[in-house]
């Protein structure tokens, strides 16, 4: 059950988005946007709705089958929309700014997916819980004129969840997973073959049944392994272990590490800032 504050902020977001004649949102998979998504299908219908996916090497085979399984379900119109980030050589340099290109181009690009269709509003899942964090990618939404209903109404990483549960999106609890270029390192270059290394590693961990984890990529090939503290005796068998330092380095890293301080959010930018 919510409580009343967050009934109250709920009713506020559904009242802001009744307001808009139709709205193109930006569908990650994830649980803001997918609480967003099913908000504006109950206040303004599926036939005023447009879900879009930027796909690329930036997204994990598993997130782009989890999108397409939930959307198909909702019967809702959606479109897959290549994203070609190699062409922003600000973005592949990988500067600590490197959200700020990526989502420009985004949002360039919905814009571009919004006029053709006639919609004049174009929405993404932001919490106010998300400018707490290092998050430049949201002041180039904002510039581009990208709305954040969730946000607007005062809506938390808790809270989201929280009315997740509450509509029955059936993965409410999950795991957040930004794009696989938040794992490497600032400086070093984006390439198609470091991302598809990334996303290989974690597919082995999380076949060992790791939910919460990040494989990092630092300077050297080096993969640091983040996981969740609790789950860190599921890598204490050495024959465990070595085979999983030998799949991971046939991947193309030269060394592979534990991070024995466990899974962080943006530990990437703590260490940056």
């Amino acid at each position: 059950m919510l409580n009343q504050t967050t009934k109250t902020k709920l009713e506020a977001l559904r009242r802001k988005i009744g307001e808009r004649a139709n709205i193109l949102i930006g569908f990650s998979g994830g649980v803001d946007s997918g609480v967003l998504l099913m908000v504006a299908c109950e206040v303004l219908g599926k036939e005023r709705i447009l879900a879009v996916t930027l796909d690329s090497e930036l997204l994990p085979r598993s997130e782009l089958s989890h999108i397409e399984d939930f959307l198909k379900g909702l019967d809702l119109p959606h479109k897959i929309v290549r994203f070609p980030w190699q062409r922003d050589d600000a973005f592949v340099r990988n500067p600590h700014t490197r959200c700020y290109y990526c989502k420009r181009a985004c949002a360039k690009l919905l814009k571009e997916i919004a006029a053709t269709e006639g919609i004049a509003t174009i929405a993404e899942g932001v919490t106010i819980s998300d400018f707490d964090e290092y998050r430049p990618g949201i002041d180039a939404s904002r510039e581009e004129g990208i709305w954040h209903p969730l946000a607007d109404v005062g809506i938390t990483k808790q809270e989201v969840r929280q009315i997740a549960k509450e509509l029955g999106l059936p993965f409410w609890d999950k795991p957040p997973s930004p794009c696989l270029a938040t794992r490497i390192e600032y400086g070093v270059r984006i390439t198609k073959k470091k991302l598809r290394m990334i996303e290989e590693a974690e597919e082995v961990l999380k076949a060992m049944g790791l939910k919460q984890l990040r494989v990092r990529l630092h300077h050297g090939g080096i993969a640091r392994i983040e996981i969740d503290k609790a789950k860190m005796g599921v890598l204490s068998d050495s024959i465990l272990l070595d085979a999983v330092c030998r799949t991971i380095k046939s991947l193309g890293f030269t060394y592979v590490t534990l991070d024995l301080e466990g899974y962080r959010r943006g530990s990437m930018d703590m260490r940056a800032s």
